[in-house]
């Protein structure tokens, strides 16, 4: 039975009569309540929205994103008119940016866990809603503390843009096309601060600099009305706790939702998120690594916001319009390089399903990485040494394709590899590269006046050419020392023994067994569901030996996969994976 959808989108616990008959597990008392999954077809289970629908929040959460990135850098568009009006330094105009930014660093604490509580649509609601009144308010300022102060709290707010799309899609796609659409979402970050200066320079040039933010303001209030009217709730634990509150009303017995087991407090839950990112940052050297390389990519990036208007409006006599037209050759690579991940993308999942072992490792991911890191740094020392006026403008802009190029397999590739790596801890993985990367972001502008001023145009833009290249052989160290890299890895290890352990494979660390027992077993236990128990044991703490049983067992499988798995072990039944 469908659910219409005006209770699907307003009623979080929303059933049917199919979810009132289903036989859950329990009794239905206080000491054995009915624990309520989702059951077969069922109409809330945002996997089974239909395809085009599911599509269509994909792309609304990543306007959203974009929307965010966009009053990142359009300020910048502006900057020459509000220098004029404020009467402040540069330096001062620079920090509108960087105050944003660090807002992106800091809001997505916050907003990740309280979506966890309170789910994705209160949240998403909430914050975008805030951030279109914050910059409404920017566009009404009068003096400068207002200014900073509001760009701030813009930025904090609309940060949920950039930290909560990646969980509404993991909520509503399967594992199988996840990566596609995550691929269209993580354009934004990109795009957003690529198309600021264009759009914002136009605007500012043609009604003035107040209503670049006016302009912002009213497209991020037209996504607001969008996500109140037409983004359902999605997270599967806030959908079933809400749906064992409504069948206890209704029916009289005892419900609970699996999630419930373990649900922390609200302050737990913001301690964790608070402290764990830097945990993972200082801790693990992988995380480190890979966040410091991206934040390197991302504060360059915004070294350009300020860059590019030295180069082209100060140095070479353009007006605000049309300087801002210098960022189309970064925005033609990073589209380029948008179109190059479909084929990537597809040719990796056509490796999954050919592997025996139906996923491949971490560091598979990374060969396309290797492009970025090459192509990065030749970009940038192109236009530190062709954005002299000497020289026609069509070079420095040129320069602007391959390191546009190569951003967006930094990005992907590089957090792909993250959260290959780390699973159950992806969350404070990102959050520790988000607040890394933010900050970096805040804080590249703010002395990029100062390095053009003492070191000149060329060699002041050869400063990230050199830290570009500096950072290129981090892909490489990955692809060759990242398995030996990963075993010694504490939470690396812990995550791939917790997904071993959801999939039934009983793992035990060294000091849990007699030191004697080396050698690895298998043992296959036929239960009534037909699925295959598999227990192993290892002399090595925290890893199986057998890596291609590993790999295997790792994530959830397809079909495919199931079916290598059945030929391999010579199973009887087929494999499932519950």
């Amino acid at each position: 039975m469908e659910i219409p959808f005006s209770r699907l989108l307003f009623e979080q616990g929303a059933i049917t009569q199919a979810v009132i008959d289903h036989p859950y597990s329990g009794s239905g008392t206080e000491d054995d309540p009915y624990v309520i999954t989702w059951i077969p077809d069922d109409p809330r289970n945002p996997q089974l929205f239909s395809a085009s629908y599911r599509w269509f929040l994909a792309v609304l959460i990543s306007l959203a994103a974009l929307a965010a990135a966009l009053v990142s850098s359009a300020y910048s568009g502006g900057l020459v008119e509000v220098v004029e009006y404020f009467q402040f330094s540069k330096e001062v105009a620079y920090a509108g940016i960087s105050l944003y930014v660090l807002g992106f660093a800091l809001g997505p604490l916050i907003w990740s866990p309280l979506s966890e509580i309170y789910g994705r649509r209160r949240i998403y609601i909430i914050s975008m809603a805030s951030f279109t009144a914050f910059t409404a308010g920017t566009a009404g300022v009068t003096n400068t503390e207002s200014l900073l102060i509001l760009r701030f709290l813009a930025g904090s707010m609309g940060s949920s843009g950039m930290a909560l799309p990646g969980g509404v899609i993991a909520d509503i796609f399967p594992a199988t096309i996840r990566g596609l659409a995550l691929s269209m979402y993580a354009t934004a970050p990109l795009l957003g601060p690529t198309l600021g200066p264009t759009v914002g320079g136009f605007i500012s040039e043609s009604i003035g600099w107040r209503w670049v933010e006016g302009v912002l303001t009213i497209f991020s209030a037209v996504l607001v009305i969008a996500i109140v009217f037409l983004l359902p709730e999605t997270y599967a634990p806030v959908l079933l706790q809400a749906r064992a509150q409504r069948l206890q009303q209704t029916t009289g017995n005892i419900y609970h939702s699996a999630s419930d087991k373990g649900k922390k407090s609200l302050f737990k839950t913001l301690g964790t998120a608070l402290s764990r990112p830097w945990l993972f940052l200082f801790g693990e050297p992988i995380v480190f690594l890979l966040c410091l390389y991206v934040s390197i990519v991302y504060g360059i990036l915004y070294l350009q916001f300020a860059a590019y208007p030295i180069v082209f409006q100060q140095v070479r006599g353009w007006s605000e319009g049309i300087g801002g037209l210098s960022f189309l050759g970064i925005l033609v690579g990073i589209l380029a390089a948008t179109a190059y991940t479909f084929p990537v993308y597809f040719q990796y999942r056509k490796k999954c399903l050919a592997s025996p072992t139906g996923r491949l490792p971490p560091e598979a991911r990374l060969p396309s990485a290797f492009i970025g890191a090459l192509v990065l740094p030749i970009g940038l020392f192109w236009f530190a040494w062709t954005n002299g006026p000497s020289i026609h403008w069509l070079s420095p802009i040129a320069a602007g394709v391959p390191f546009g190029f190569g951003m967006p397999f930094v990005f992907l590739l590089a957090l792909n590899y993250l959260v290959d790596t780390y699973t159950i801890y992806a969350a404070s993985v990102l959050a520790a590269n988000t607040l890394l990367r933010s900050t970096f972001g805040a804080v590249f502008p703010l002395f990029t006046g100062y390095m053009f001023e003492s070191l000149g145009i060329h060699w002041g833009a050869s400063v990230p050419a050199f830290l570009a290249l500096a950072s290129a052989p981090i892909p490489f160290l990955f692809y060759w020392y990242g398995p030996r890299i990963r075993r010694k890895s504490r939470y690396a290890s812990e995550a791939e023994a917790y997904m071993l352990r959801l999939q039934g494979v009983q793992v035990e660390t060294q000091q849990q067994r007699p030191k004697q027992e080396s050698t690895n077993s298998i043992d296959f236990q036929e239960k009534n569901t037909h699925t295959i128990q598999i227990k192993m044991e290892s002399s090595r703490q925290g890893f199986l030996q057998d890596r291609q049983l590993v790999n295997f067992l790792g994530r959830t499988l397809d079909p495919p996969a199931c079916e290598s798995a059945t030929h391999i072990f010579k199973l009887q039944r087929p494999f499932v994976i519950t």
